[in-house]
C-alpha cells in the first residue's frame, strides 16, 4: 500500500538489516537515514531526547542551586568531642570536676557537611562560660569538614563547692547553637545563715537573710508574737520560695493582718537551713489606736490647763500688795506684851522694857 502522503509511513513497516534502502524502509546507517528523511520533517525520536534532555536540566539545576545557595550551611553542628582517641564518640555535654583555682581543658567539634564554607564564632554565656577561652574565637570550617576547637574553663579560685553552669554558644549560618556546660566543684562547705533589721510596722513584719557561708542554702522561716496578755502570733516553719547564693542579703516582708490595735508585742523570727544554719533576732514595737490617743492627749491637756489657771488665780488672791525693803521688816514685827500676845490697834502697847543694872545705879545717884 502506498502512503497517501509523501512524508506518511505506512503502518506495516518492518525494520531489517538489509543493505538497500527502498522507500519506505528505515536506512541501515545515520547517513542514509538522514538522506531519506523528506525536507521539512523532525522525526520523533528526536523530540523525545529533547523532552529528555530538558527534564533532567530542570532536575539537576534545583539541587545545585540548593548546594550552592545561601542555606547551604544548614545542617551544621557543634557538640562536644568525644572521648576516644579519634574523637567520634558525642557527647551531650561538657562535664567536668574540678577545685577552686584549676583549669579544665577539652575540645569542641564543629561539623560541616554543606559544600562551601562555614564561619562560626564561638563565646562563653553563663557562670561557668565566664571562663571558658577558646583556640580561636572565629572558626572557618571547609566544606564537608569537621574542625575540632581546643578549649580551657578556668575555675575561678573564690568558686564555692557545688554545681557551676554555663553554656557555649556557637553562632554560624544564620542559625545560633548552644552546648550546655556542668562543672562539680569540690572542697569544704560552710553553711551560716543570719536574720538581720527585723521591723514591726503596722501590719507588715520586714526582715532581711543573709548567707554567710559558702553554699548555696533554701532557708525556713518561723514567726512568733507575744502580747502584754499571751500569744499573739505562732506561724511554724515552712520553706520560703527562694534559694540564697553564698554572700547574697535578700530583703523580705511577712503580713500580719490580724495585728492588735492596742497592745505592747514583741515579734522573734527563726530561720533555719540545710547544713545545721540558723539563726534568731526579734523586735519589739507598741500598738495605739491612733483616734482615741489623740482624743485622750487634747482632752489631758484641757484639764492640765484649767487647773494650772484656777491655781494661779487663788496664790494671786491670797498675797494681795506686797512690799519690800526695811519699811516691811518693821512692819511685819508686832510688839508682844508680858503674856506672850501681840498688841493691836492704831497705837500699839510698847513691850514691857526690863530696866538693866545701871539704869537702876543711875537713878538712885
Amino acid at each position: 500500500m502506498e502512503p497517501s502522503t509523501p512524508y506518511e509511513r505506512p503502518p506495516s513497516i518492518r525494520y531489517g538489516r538489509s543493505a538497500s534502502t527502498p522507500y519506505g524502509r528505515p536506512p541501515s546507517t545515520p547517513y542514509e537515514r538522514a538522506a531519506s528523511i523528506p525536507y521539512g520533517r523532525v522525526p520523533s525520536t528526536l523530540y523525545v531526547r529533547l523532552l529528555a534532555a530538558l527534564l533532567l536540566v530542570l532536575l539537576v539545576a534545583p539541587e545545585a542551586a540548593a548546594d550552592d545557595g545561601p542555606g547551604a550551611s544548614a545542617g551544621w553542628t557543634v557538640r562536644p568531642a568525644g572521648g576516644g582517641s579519634g574523637g567520634r564518640e558525642a557527647r551531650p555535654y561538657v562535664y567536668g570536676e574540678a577545685t577552686p583555682a584549676t583549669v579544665l581543658q577539652d575540645r569542641l567539634s564543629v561539623t560541616n557537611p554543606a559544600r562551601i564554607p562555614l564561619t562560626v564564632r564561638l563565646r562563653g554565656d553563663g557562670p561557668a562560660g565566664a571562663g571558658l577561652r577558646f583556640a580561636a574565637e572565629t572558626v572557618t570550617v571547609p566544606a564537608r569538614t569537621r574542625a575540632d576547637v581546643p578549649f580551657a574553663l578556668s575555675v575561678p579560685g573564690d568558686a564555692v563547692p557545688g554545681d557551676l553552669a554555663g553554656e557555649i554558644v556557637a553562632v554560624g549560618g544564620g542559625e545560633e547553637k548552644r552546648v550546655p556546660v556542668r562543672v562539680r566543684v569540690g572542697g569544704p562547705t560552710l553553711a551560716a545563715l543570719t536574720v538581720e533589721d527585723v521591723e514591726v510596722s503596722g501590719r507588715t513584719i520586714r526582715y532581711a537573710l543573709v548567707n554567710r557561708g559558702n553554699a548555696p542554702l533554701r532557708p525556713r522561716l518561723a514567726v512568733r508574737a507575744d502580747g502584754v496578755f499571751g500569744t499573739l502570733l505562732d506561724r511554724p516553719a515552712r520553706p520560703l520560695d527562694l534559694e540564697l547564693a553564698p554572700g547574697r542579703r535578700v530583703e523580705l516582708t511577712e503580713p500580719w493582718p490580724d495585728a492588735p490595735a492596742l497592745d505592747s508585742v514583741t515579734v522573734r523570727l527563726r530561720v533555719a537551713a540545710e547544713g545545721g544554719a540558723r539563726d534568731e533576732a526579734a523586735a519589739s514595737a507598741a500598738y495605739v489606736p491612733v483616734g482615741p490617743a489623740v482624743g485622750g492627749g487634747l482632752l489631758l491637756l484641757g484639764v492640765l490647763a484649767l487647773l494650772g489657771t484656777g491655781t494661779y488665780r487663788r496664790r494671786r488672791a491670797g498675797h494681795g500688795v506686797t512690799t519690800t525693803g526695811p519699811d516691811a521688816d518693821a512692819a511685819a514685827t508686832t510688839a508682844t506684851g508680858q503674856d506672850g500676845t501681840a498688841a493691836t490697834g492704831p497705837q500699839g502697847a510698847q513691850p514691857a522694857q526690863e530696866s538693866s543694872p545701871l539704869a537702876k545705879a543711875g537713878a538712885e545717884s
